[in-house]
């Protein structure tokens, strides 16, 4: 599985931004994803996921209100919606797939097999 994200840059506070994530080389369908996130000096975190139908979603408490996860499967592609962006969102946002059946119960704290490259995302106070 190959994943490439995109969308990042230079946002002010306040403003809005929309990660994509394009995968390749395995059913699309039959992947579930997540979007996770690390600033300098700080672990991994996970903020968002979405299980292969789009049907249940996880979204981190430090998020929750502001980013959406969805998915396109006609379209191959993951996409992360950050609104309300604080300057603590800056960091380096990456996609992450998995072959696993992920259902909603699952969704939090699973673990990725596939990761993108990451897009960094800056925002400025």
């Amino acid at each position: 599985v190959q994943l490439q994200a995109s969308g990042g840059g230079l946002v002010q506070a306040g403003g809005s931004l929309r990660l994509s994530c394009v995968a390749s080389g395995h059913a699309f369908t039959r992947l579930s994803l997540g979007w996770f996130r690390q600033a300098p000096g700080k672990e991994r975190e996970n903020v968002a996921a979405v299980t292969w139908s789009g049907g249940s979603t996880y979204i981190a408490d430090s998020v929750k209100g502001r980013f959406t996860i969805s998915r396109s499967n006609t379209k191959n592609t993951v996409y992360l919606l950050m609104s309300s962006l604080k300057p603590e969102d800056t960091a380096i946002y990456y996609c992450a797939a998995t072959t696993k059946g992920l259902i909603a119960t699952t969704l939090r704290g699973a673990q990725y097999d596939y990761w993108g490259q990451g897009t960094l995302v800056t925002v400025s106070s």
